[in-house]
């Protein structure tokens, strides 16, 4: 009984899965998946010898924690079937966009324990972004408990607040689009200016990789690095007041703000 069953084995549960193993605190017996697809079921039971199933209510019957890993548009049906199986003894943690605490604990049942994560692509590769935030009868331990499971790929912190999931979603689940938005900027900039597409898409990967170590290990503000390489009369300064005059920053603040009214939006319908 202290399985931890994933219903949906698409790619962010096996993203999950796989840094659950990584860790070496759980073992492939301690871990299962429910899907509807038997390709997703023979990848990840390929993959890390886990058991899988067909059958949704199986799994949370034998599971102590379970990990709903399905797309918003089919949650309403999932909770309906494993409903019967829904206990306060179990812990539910949902990582489908847009689908609010409240429709998971009235879809679950009376005292449901039920956390909501928002979790990003770069778990997959065991660099991701997870915010938790949980909900009326979910414990401090079953807070503790999803920020464990979570920090096996990657980083993971809990908020107060169900609306601030908007936010979250915005920045650390739509923000890599972002920057691979502007990765193909920068290097389309540069084959511009001679490079071949090869030369520049190295240059530019590797850019944003030093990038973000000095960001997340540098100790110093973003400004303070920016300051740092920014000599007067440079070229730094000329491509900064380039994307000044074009209004860079106000577009990018934008494309958070839209994002985040969107996933409002989707929250409310």
């Amino acid at each position: 009984m202290n399985r931890i069953g994933f219903i949906g084995a698409g790619n962010m549960a096996g993203a999950i899965v796989k840094g659950l193993l990584r860790t070496g605190k759980w073992s492939p017996d301690d871990i299962a998946a429910s899907d509807a697809a038997d390709a997703q079921l023979r990848r990840l039971k390929k993959a890390y010898k886990i058991e899988t199933t067909r059958d949704n209510r199986a799994l949370v019957r034998g599971a102590k924690t379970i990990v709903l890993a399905v797309k918003p548009q089919i949650m309403a049906q999932v909770l309906d079937e494993i409903r019967p199986e829904s206990s306060p003894k179990k812990l539910f943690v949902s990582i489908a966009a847009g689908f609010p605490l409240r429709r998971l604990e009235q879809g679950l049942g009376s005292g449901a324990r039920v956390v909501r994560v928002m979790p990003n692509t770069p778990c997959l590769i065991g660099k991701g972004m997870s915010v938790a935030v949980a909900g009326a009868h979910a414990t401090p331990g079953d807070l503790k408990e999803t920020l464990k499971l979570f920090a096996a790929c990657g980083e993971a912190v809990s908020i107060t607040g169900e609306a601030l999931l908007d936010a979250v979603t915005a920045l650390s689940g739509s923000g890599p689009a972002f920057v691979y938005l502007f990765a193909e900027a920068l290097a389309d900039g540069a084959v511009r200016g001679g490079l071949s597409p090869q030369l520049a898409t190295k240059l530019c990967f590797q850019t944003l990789s030093g990038a973000a170590g000095m960001l997340l290990e540098s100790g110093m503000s973003p400004r303070d690095l920016r300051d740092m390489v920014t000599s007067p009369g440079g070229t730094t300064l000329a491509g900064l007041t380039a994307l000044d005059q074009r209004g860079f920053r106000d577009t990018v603040i934008a494309a958070i703000d839209a994002a985040s009214r969107r996933a409002h939006e989707l929250a409310a319908s």
